[in-house]
Order: C-alpha cells, then structure tokens, then sequence
C-alpha cells in the first residue's frame, strides 16, 4: 500500500499563522547616508551636552548668575548651542539634498504619522532653542562668544523685557525637546526589540 507523501509547506504555513510577522523580524531597509549618520549623532551628543550643562547652572551647585562658574558654564552651554545650530544648518542641506530612506511598508499608518511629527517638531525646536538662547543674550546687552575664538555679532539692541521673555521660550523650548528626545528614545527601544523590524538600525554607522 502506498505511504502518504508528506506535505512539508504545512509546517511553515502553521508556524506563519501563529507568528505573523516572522518575515518581517529583523528586517534591514535602506539606511541613511554616513553623512546624516554622522551629523545626526553629533548633534544628539551636543544635545545632551547642552542640556547637561543647562541643568548645571540652573539647578544642581546653586550659582550666582553674577558668579564666575556660572559664566564659565554660561560659556560652554552657549557655544555648544550654537555649534549645534550650525550643525542643524549642516543637516538640513543635506536632507533637502538626500532623501531619507522610506519607513517600511508594514508599519501601522499612526506610526508613520507620529514618526514624521516628532521628527519634524525635532528639527523645528533644535533650530528655535539656540536661536532663541542668543536672542535672551542679545537683548541683555552680553558678548557671545564660539569657543574663545570669536564673537557673535549683536543684531538687536539691549531690551530687558525682551530677554526675560526669551529666557523664558528658551526653557519651554528645552523641556519639550526633552521630552521628545524621551518618546523618540522610547521608540528607537520599540523597533529595535519589540517590533525588530530593521528601523533602528537604519541610524547606524554599518
């Protein structure tokens, strides 16, 4: 008597039912250029940096804003800022010039969305929160300087009302930043282990 032949597709079918998205797991798209790779960490570092250092002189030691470690940390927290605008100068050009690798096809259209609204609100506040930081020193009348080497041109003339409104904006713009960098942080964790779908790997240098 003839023995049944087996019907080895039945398998993979059965396993595919159970596990829907297996051949989506560890997926790899197109990644972004090195160029944006690199800028894009550069800039995530001076972020941190700057947000590092604005906790510092705010909060943390308790400094007189008349004190000399709170113009030496003043120093710092203003050229790393605006070497971070110039850096987001650098990124943009590069974006309009590149197009960014597309967002797999399978990821749920809110995704999608979300991604592209906290990128953007990204891109906004890391241009806006320097720019707004300079403004606050302008209208107080104080030099900037870039690293020792030079010193920003004044553009507005001194108004106290000014600079107390844009130290102001500065700090709501840094919060949010902040937060966003969280949720952004919290999604880079969702794809890379829970969803495993290649999307975070697409910022990595290899």
């Amino acid at each position: 008597m003839p023995q049944a032949r087996p019907l080895p597709a039945a398998w993979p079918a059965a396993d595919s039912a159970r596990r829907p998205h297996t051949a989506l797991l560890d997926a790899a798209p197109a990644r972004y250029t090195r160029p944006a790779v690199l800028l894009h960490w550069l800039v995530a570092a001076l972020v941190l940096t700057a947000l590092g250092i604005g906790l510092y002189m705010e909060h943390f030691p308790g400094f007189k804003h008349t004190s000399v470690q709170w113009n030496n940390a003043l120093f710092w927290h203003g050229s790393v800022g605006a070497l971070m605008l110039l850096l987001m100068i650098a990124r943009l050009a590069w974006r309009a010039t590149h197009r960014p690798p597309a967002l797999p096809t399978h990821m749920a259209r809110w995704k999608v969305r979300a991604s592209h609204v906290v990128h953007g609100l990204l891109y906004a506040l890391l241009f806006a929160a320097p720019v707004v930081g300079m403004m606050h020193r302008m209208a107080g009348n104080h030099p900037i300087a870039f690293f020792g080497l030079f010193e920003w041109p004044v553009l507005i003339t001194p108004d106290d009302a000014l600079r107390i409104f844009a130290d102001k904006l500065h700090v709501f713009l840094v919060t949010v930043i902040g937060l966003l960098i969280a949720g952004h942080f919290a999604a880079v964790l969702v794809h890379r282990f829970i969803d495993r779908d290649g999307v975070a790997q697409r910022m990595n240098w290899r």
